[in-house]
């Protein structure tokens, strides 16, 4: 099969573009002029597939994103044609990725193919909301509102995971921190009192025995530890990146005590602000539902609420299909069926998003309080340890010459 792009005016007197695919330029002929009444031009182009393979994949960060909406949004409610808008605001982008899937973007709409197929081929990594929803506003010909909700949506993304973000940096940073020092004081402190107390030739204390032996094992055995380490890390990314692996582990996490919280409150807020960017951008609900699921990051939630959707199809309504998915939160899912009920879905998930939003901000503020003085007193115990296992000897000696 060949693609050809061609300029035809329809059965109304209105001048179309579009791509088609054909035997050769005849059968490509014969197909339009049972839809076209005029074939004004038509040319070969390279077939999306095999841009496909050919292509190099974007990933983008959140609020690169918001700010491409945005541009795009106001650029095409002053009316510039699609091919335009999207060479203008790759030229002012300062993210060098964006700027080259952009370019390539408006290679591929200038040939023909539409923005949210061209997206979805050149910005593999991007959000399946960012491109359903461009999908939805292509097809009703509202691509500015689509783009003027999608700035919205990542921003306040954007925001919510730079707050969390910013309150895990210090702990983060206690943490490693203390394991680096922790590292240097057993591997190369202690043997230098070890060595001294030997020479001494002082019987050494319980406490000051321990602590040699600790040191002796983080002496023999860092580097297999380190080893060890990374091969654990990628052997969970690996299995992790399996459909079943993820299912499984993401399962896991949401039992677990103060994560597992924030983990489910993380995906209702995901939840009910997807659902209901995909519903004001005019998507139907059974779809906008499935874009949604696939958007969650828990992928145990994500196969469940997949499940619902198989419910919704078979004509059950949305708020008693989610009921079955109990990791849910109660109130979102009862919000979900009020909602549907009074035909106001997208403003009710719009709201009970946000307050899922701030559940997210407090949530994990929370636990950050609860973990600083917690690794304090670890570390505080671990001196005094170190300190004690020292000094203790020297007490110990200075006894005896007394």
């Amino acid at each position: 099969m060949v693609t050809y792009k061609y300029k035809a005016l329809s059965r109304s007197g209105v001048e179309v573009t579009g791509v088609i695919k054909a035997h050769d330029r005849d059968d490509a002929v014969i197909k339009l002029k049972e839809e076209h009444r005029l074939i004004l031009e038509m040319k070969e182009v390279m077939d999306l597939e095999f841009l496909r393979t050919k292509t190099e994949k974007f990933k983008i960060k959140e609020k690169n994103l918001a700010l491409m909406c945005q541009q795009f949004a106001i650029l095409l409610k002053a009316g510039l044609p699609i091919a335009k808008t999207v060479e203008l605001v790759g030229l002012r982008t300062e993210d060098r990725s964006l700027k080259r899937m952009l370019e390539s973007i408006a290679e591929d709409v200038n040939a023909g193919y539409g923005l949210a197929d061209s997206f979805g081929l050149r910005g593999e990594k991007l959000p399946t909301t960012f491109i359903e929803t461009m999908r939805a506003g292509e097809e009703a010909g509202s691509l500015e509102i689509a783009f003027e909700r999608l700035s919205g949506f990542f921003e306040k993304k954007s925001v919510i995971s730079e707050k969390v973000r910013s309150a895990l940096t210090y702990p983060i940073f206690v943490i490693i921190v203390a394991i680096i020092v922790i590292g240097i004081i057993m591997i190369y402190a202690v043997p230098v009192f070890t060595r001294t107390f030997e020479v001494m030739g002082i019987e050494l204390p319980l406490l000051t025995r321990m602590v040699i032996a600790m040191s002796g094992f983080f002496k023999v055995s860092a580097i297999p530890m380190i080893i060890l380490a990374v091969i654990l890390t990628v052997s969970y990314r690996i299995y992790h990146n399996t459909a079943g692996g993820a299912i499984k582990i993401d399962k896991k996490k949401l039992s677990l005590p103060i994560v597992g919280r924030i983990s489910i409150m993380n995906t209702a807020s995901q939840f009910a602000n997807t659902f209901s960017t995909m519903l004001a951008a005019g998507i139907p609900a059974v779809r906008a539902l499935s874009v949604t699921a696939k958007s969650l990051t828990n992928a145990y939630i994500t196969a469940e609420v997949l499940r619902c959707v198989e419910q919704v199809e078979q004509g059950y309504s949305i708020g008693a299909s989610l009921k079955d998915v109990s990791e849910l939160p109660e109130l979102l899912i009862e919000m979900t069926a009020v909602g549907e009920e009074s035909g106001s879905m997208e403003g009710t998930l719009r709201v009970i998003g946000d307050y899922y939003d701030q559940e997210v901000e407090f949530v994990t503020g929370r636990a950050v309080k609860l973990l600083e003085p917690a690794i304090i007193c670890v570390l505080a115990v671990f001196v005094v340890f170190v300190l004690l296992s020292v000094y203790l000897p020297m007490f110990s000696m200075y006894g005896a010459i007394g």
